[in-house]
């Protein structure tokens, strides 16, 4: 446990100055798009989570399927794959989004679970994800999409509770909810997850921005 909470320590910290540029750029994207309607950002929000939650479910299948020691177990697969990678999705882009929503007292603050809202979008998609995962695992890709893709996610649900004209003190707050929906989730994905599944302490993320 001592070894996992250290590289968990290790892999944040590299993590966090590209997850840094990461949500400055996103905060830029909701200045720009603060006066875009509710509407608009949600049929985006449903673009972007869906495409979150099947390159997350992929590639935590993939790293599974690639690093498991010992015998294969498919309901683990299944639970990483579709269960984990929905539940961390859903965590990046949609609570604590609603968290610094909330703070701020946005007018249309509300948590909008994928899953649930529109499960046909979310979870059929995940299980294909994975299936593709199990025959032809590979989780070289570049990490900066999975980030923006994250952050993208995260700030549409942040626009569909917005109100237009925002005062500017609240994109400090924004850009701090983007900076931690984006960090811990990628870090529980990319590190926690392979390494208390697959039975090795060598399994890695990335190289500070390309998983390997």
């Amino acid at each position: 446990m001592p070894s996992l909470f250290k590289k968990i320590l290790i892999e944040l910290e590299h993590h966090a100055p590209f997850t840094f540029f990461g949500s400055f750029i996103g905060v830029l994207m909701v200045y720009f798009s603060r006066n875009i309607s509710r509407e608009a950002a949600h049929h985006l929000f449903y673009i972007l989570h869906p495409a979150h939650v099947v390159m997350s479910a992929y590639v935590m299948a993939s790293m599974y399927r690639l690093n498991k020691t010992g015998k294969f177990d498919i309901t683990k697969f299944f639970f990483i794959g579709v269960v984990l990678s929905i539940g961390l999705a859903t965590l990046s882009d949609s609570l604590i989004p609603y968290a610094g929503e909330w703070i701020l007292g946005m007018p249309e603050a509300e948590v909008h679970v994928g899953f649930i809202e529109m499960w046909w979008l979310i979870i059929p998609p995940a299980i294909i994800a994975i299936s593709v995962a199990y025959f032809k695992p590979t989780t070289h890709f570049f990490h900066s999409g999975h980030v923006f893709i994250s952050t993208w996610a995260s700030l549409f649900h942040i626009i569909m509770a917005a109100e237009q004209g925002m005062p500017w003190y609240y994109f400090f707050v924004i850009f701090f909810f983007l900076f931690l929906a984006v960090w811990v989730p990628c870090c529980l994905s990319d590190i926690v997850v392979p390494l208390l599944f697959t039975g090795r302490d060598d399994v890695g993320s990335c190289d500070c921005h390309k998983v390997k």
